[in-house]
């Protein structure tokens, strides 16, 4: 008999209709020869201390470093959590009947996790090979069956995922220890491998943006008139005081006479595919949705076999999907908000900027698969309709536009800059009109030509000051933990950092959510913004680097070193040594924290 595992119940069941299995049992279903369970996301985890013989919280215990970790079940409230017992002694039994297990957890490093940890914990020796698909419809199962791997391929996977897990635990378990012992009686005061350089950024923006001593400058601003359209021109130097710029304002005279016009053509290529943590930001920024709300809406989705892989950190597709996406799109004809372009892209030669084999990761970007729509409630179809719109753009052609500089002199120098879009291209989708206008002082200009004179309508002084830069919104926030920390508004430059990033696109949500949890930060109208408690932990860790994002960022990186083959035991030893340092840190360091209880 073969046993399916999968990584949730929903899952199980979806795959055992596709075979034809109708025979429910508590805990699986079985019929056609085959035997389908599954679990509930991680029914393990590793041990906690006293399993290791360090009881109750002592400094004496710490650093705590297992010779060799041990799996433990699930624990709820401190307890453990009946229902993983019971599922893994259903899996169990049917472990020992089976001839052969398939292994349908997520294909992700997660999903490996799930599964080896089970596997190793039932001290199962039977054969097992992988199913990894992409995509949850009928037709993607059905191939995946057709071309299992074996096992044995994603060994480098499963270690990689298993570094990760003893990192968070030595890290995380002795940081915490040490903290919270070395502060006195203060609580429990949680620090982890990713969670605290989380933090960190958080903690010095807001400090920056609190503290930011704005200043002033003054500019001159004029308003020429050409065919009965004004527009603004302003000074091209910023004035320290109001009196120097006063001074400009007094040659300005009745007229200004066109220095130059520079009108440049611009190609604004389409946005890239979607991965998670880009969907993550944009429904953040159109919807307001947290992280962890997209990231479950999108899971859900998946589930209902309407879009692809969710936790992919890849913004990429190969030539086989691509070979798919004119299928794809002609699906999109009857949508209400974007038949229309998916009927002029069906007509049209599709841009094949996210089509790249090379930098598509264990999952390629996030698509629809072709299936229709049925029922969704509001906030589903909002992120459904998010994958659907920007696989349009992603497809469609560049969007043209005009940038227009007008130089004109009157007394002094003044500039006037617009854009015309003469081609929406990909922007004709979601048709933001607000997005093309919102860095435009003026969105169209009036043609001009060097040397003529124009009549100014109006002039001034305007009194600025200089901004912060703005907390950390769930968006923002997203975008600077793919990069470590680093500010990168390119595109593909943010891609080729990714690899150094703060966790991954299918931690990041976990990681904010925790830090609410803990009382470290809290939501603000929109932004992010540190507790007492968050504040008080940065100022002691601050200077560590365990609030460093770029050493965490280059661990993250060597995972992904160790899925392709690097030294396990190198990162290990690693992380020991930083464990024994970071410990020795905060025994010190943590005595000086003041926050209030």
């Amino acid at each position: 008999m073969k046993v399916i595992i999968a990584e949730k119940p929903s899952v199980g069941r979806e795959i055992a209709k596709v075979f034809g299995a109708t025979t429910k049992h508590d805990g699986y279903i079985e019929g056609k020869g085959y035997t389908f369970t599954w679990a509930f996301g991680h029914l393990l985890q590793l041990a906690a201390p006293q399993e290791y013989g360090y009881y109750g919280w002592n400094v004496q215990n710490l650093p705590m470093l297992p010779a060799k970790f041990k799996l433990s079940v699930r624990k709820s409230n401190g307890k453990e959590d009946a229902g993983a017992r019971k599922q893994l002694d259903v899996i169990a039994k049917l472990f020992d009947e089976a001839t052969e297990i398939v292994v349908a957890t997520d294909a992700g490093r997660e999903g490996e996790l799930i599964f080896r940890y089970i596997y190793y914990f039932l001290k199962c020796k039977k054969p097992f090979k992988r199913l990894w698909i992409s995509s949850q419809t009928d037709s993607a199962i059905k191939d995946g069956f057709r071309n299992l791997k074996p096992g044995t391929d994603y060994d480098t996977l499963f270690n990689s995922a298993h570094c990760r897990s003893q990192s968070d635990w030595l890290v995380g378990m002795n940081a915490t220890q040490a903290l919270s012992l070395a502060s006195g009686n203060k609580g429990v005061l949680s620090l982890g491998r990713v969670q605290t350089p989380t933090l960190a950024m958080i903690c010095a923006r807001y400090l920056e943006n609190k503290n930011f001593v704005p200043q002033l400058f003054y500019q001159v601003v004029i308003q020429p008139v050409k065919d009965e359209q004004a527009f603004k021109a302003v000074s091209e130097k910023n004035y320290k005081t109001r009196e120097e710029a006063e001074a400009i304002l007094a040659l300005v005279t009745t007229t200004a006479k066109v220095a130059s016009v520079e009108a440049k053509p611009r190609k604004e290529p389409p946005p890239l595919l979607h991965d998670l943590s880009s969907l993550q930001q944009e429904a953040n920024k159109r919807k307001g949705f947290t992280a962890d709300q997209t990231l479950g809406l999108l899971q859900n989705l998946y589930e209902g076999k309407l879009v692809t892989y969710p936790r992919t950190g890849s913004r990429y597709i190969g030539d086989d999907v691509f070979a798919e996406v004119p299928g794809l799109i002609s699906k999109l004809k009857e949508h209400p908000d974007f038949g229309k372009q998916a009927t002029v892209l069906s007509a049209a030669k599709l841009n094949k900027r996210s089509v790249n084999a090379k930098k598509v990761t264990d999952h390629h970007a996030i698509l629809t698969t072709g299936e229709k729509p049925y029922q969704l409630g509001p906030d589903q179809q909002a992120i459904y309709d998010m994958v659907a719109g920007r696989m349009l753009e992603a497809f469609h052609v560049d969007c043209l536009k005009e940038v227009t500089r007008i130089v004109l002199t009157s007394g002094s120098k003044f500039t006037a800059s617009g854009t015309v879009i003469q081609t929406p291209g990909w922007r004709a989708v979601f048709n933001d009109k607000d997005e093309e206008k919102k860095d435009e002082e003026n969105a169209t200009l009036p043609k001009v030509t060097a040397g003529e004179d124009l009549v100014i309508s109006s002039s001034g002084v305007l009194e600025k000051q200089t901004k912060p830069k703005p907390l950390y919104n769930e968006a923002s926030l997203l975008k600077a933990l793919e990069t470590a920390g680093k500010e990168i508004e390119d595109e593909e430059l943010r891609e080729a950092m990714k690899e150094s990033g703060l966790g991954t696109p299918a931690t990041r949500a976990n990681i904010i959510e925790t830090l609410l949890t803990r009382k470290y930060i809290l939501r603000e109208k929109k932004n992010l913004v540190p507790t007492e408690t968050g504040l008080a932990v940065y100022e002691i860790v601050k200077h560590q680097r365990i609030a460093q994002a770029e050493l965490t960022g280059n661990w993250e990186k060597r995972l992904e070193q160790i899925r392709s083959g690097a030294s396990v035991t190198e990162f290990q030893e690693e992380i020991k040594s930083y464990t024994r340092e970071i410990t020795r840190e905060l025994l010190q360091s943590g005595k000086s924290l003041v926050v209030s209880t």
